[in-house]
């Protein structure tokens, strides 16, 4: 009730403000005081005279940003709209020019909407979008100015004062934080949210636009996003690094890739049981002539950008097949190895028949491969291209892995229908797996579901012998990870299943009587 009122006050304001600043004022000035005359005389024409300014300045007239009531806003919220908000940046910004004032731009995005949409529907979601903006408005001085930039996406300019630095801002968007993650009520139902906030100073302000200035709002956004939800960050020079680094990889992507600089790194699978190597999955590795290895977290995101995905995975498959030649031709048993396909490839009509190409170009049998499926792909695949595709593949004779399990929602009924073959435990429910009882209880449910449906499984990012000891202790059929192998280059793959082997060798044998 608290912030309705709040926000019918603001309106109420702005309407009464816009009527005595506006352009019509010139007119309606002359004719309010000769009324005032005509009505009452000079008494109250002199009443009339100090009524209109002293109004003007109770209202905060002086203080009031007029340009904002005649700039367009968004219809369900009442906020500021994308352009007119960027206008008011740049006055901002000219105004703040001189460095004896400041300001700071801040973008805020909720999190996990997509979620409360499925959730709870879009009547529900433009409710609480709606209370978010009032709340995120409730918080700002008169001075401020506060937009809706997209669905789920808000954006406030503060208004040029000479105190304002790094802590101000920081406890700012922590008031922020606070009141958008107070209840909202949606149909008898508390529905709790979260946002995630990156700003600018506008003495950090990378350029001399204040377009520049606003976009190192939304980089400090998607640094914070990177985070985790809830998380605050500030722009820094650093930002501006990796920014200026990844554009620059989007233009170099596709020449790295025709020039075979992205190639497959392979990292060992290895049995609880016997200890030998079940296969190798293949992962995309960029050494760049000049940078050295680029992180895929930096180069993948601008292979995607670029349109590029397809052609990557036609180069990973073509190597990931090259090598199970190769290992054939040297007597090294390697049943199987992943290749990751994304949802982009598998949306492709022609994957099913480029595949069945590829493995009898290089005479190979369908099983040799296995199709390592993010569990949000799986999760979010309506009957729809996607669906055939990976069906297709299975009817070939292809193993399909479930990648990332635990973190993508995927249902028992998915997990039939995609004839799923092995699930890939995430490595977030393996970290510390031995000296945490929750984590072991976790693996344990994944482990006997697991067992019921028929499925094999495999847990990745494996780093220390505790871990491996407990997963094989608890019936988990395949380890991967640091601990086991580190991803490597074909050539290194060679030595290392020797060396692999000859420690088997001298282990003892132990008779395996565990009952699964």
């Amino acid at each position: 009730m608290r912030v309705k009122l709040l926000r019918e006050w603001l309106k109420a304001r702005e309407r009464v403000c816009a009527a005595i600043v506006g352009p019509h004022a010139l007119a309606f000035m002359p004719a309010a005081l000769l009324a005032a005359y005509w009505a009452g005389g000079e008494a109250a024409l002199i009443i009339t005279a100090i009524a209109i300014p002293g109004t003007f300045l109770a209202l905060g007239g002086l203080s009031f940003d007029h340009r904002r009531l005649f700039l367009p806003r968004d219809s369900f919220t009442g906020l500021l709209q994308r352009d007119g908000f960027e206008d008011l940046v740049e006055h901002t910004f000219e105004k703040t020019a001189n460095g004896n004032r400041s300001s700071a731009v801040f973008h805020i995005e909720l999190d996990d909407f997509a979620q409360l949409i499925e959730r709870h529907g879009e009547a529900a979601a433009d409710i609480v979008i709606q209370r978010s903006g009032d709340r995120i408005a409730s918080t700002l001085r008169d001075i401020d100015n506060v937009a809706r930039l997209g669905d789920c996406r808000f954006a406030l300019c503060l208004g040029a004062t000479r105190h304002m630095d790094l802590e101000v801002c920081i406890q700012l968007a922590g008031r922020i934080q606070n009141i958008i993650e107070e209840p909202i009520s949606v149909d008898g139902v508390s529905v709790y949210m979260t946002a995630t906030i990156g700003f600018c100073l506008r003495s950090r302000a990378p350029g001399q636009t204040s377009t520049e200035w606003s976009s190192a709002a939304s980089t400090a956004l998607r640094a914070a996003q990177k985070r985790g939800p809830s998380s605050i960050r500030a722009y820094t020079d650093e930002m501006r690094r990796i920014s200026q680094t990844r554009a620059e990889l989007r233009d170099e992507v596709t020449h790295g890739i025709e020039a075979g600089q992205v190639t497959p790194w392979f990292q060992p699978q290895i049995s609880t049981d016997t200890g030998k190597v079940t296969g190798f999955e293949a992962l995309a590795r960029w050494h760049h002539p000049e940078r050295g290895m680029i992180s895929p977290a930096d180069f993948l995101p601008a292979i995607e950008q670029a349109g590029m995905l397809e052609r990557l995975a036609d180069v990973m498959l073509y190597h990931t097949l090259t090598a199970l030649k190769a290992w054939d031709a040297a007597g090294i048993i390697v049943p199987q190895v992943g290749v990751n396909f994304s949802g982009v490839e598998l949306n492709n009509p022609k994957i099913v028949e480029k595949v069945k190409w590829e493995l009898d170009r290089f005479d190979l049998a369908p099983d040799r491969l296995s199709i390592e499926i993010l569990e949000t792909v799986i999760a979010g695949a309506p009957d729809d291209m996607i669906t055939r595709n990976i069906n297709g593949l299975v009817a070939m004779g292809c193993r399909v892995d479930l990648d990332d399990f635990g973190t993508g929602h995927a249902s028992i009924s998915s997990i039939r229908r995609f004839a799923v073959t092995r699930i890939k435990i995430d490595r977030s429910f393996v970290i510390k797996a031995d000296r945490d009882p929750e984590q072991q209880r976790m693996i344990s449910a994944i482990l006997t579901m697991a067992e019921r449906l028929n499925l094999e499984t495999l847990a990745e990012g494996v780093e220390t012998v505790g871990e491996h000891a407990l997963l094989a202790q608890l019936g988990c059929d395949h380890v991967q990870g640091f601990g086991i192998g580190k991803p490597m280059p074909f050539h290194e793959t060679l030595d290392w299943i020797a060396k692999h082997e000859a420690k088997l060798q001298d282990t003892p044998q132990i008779p395996q009587g565990r009952a699964k």
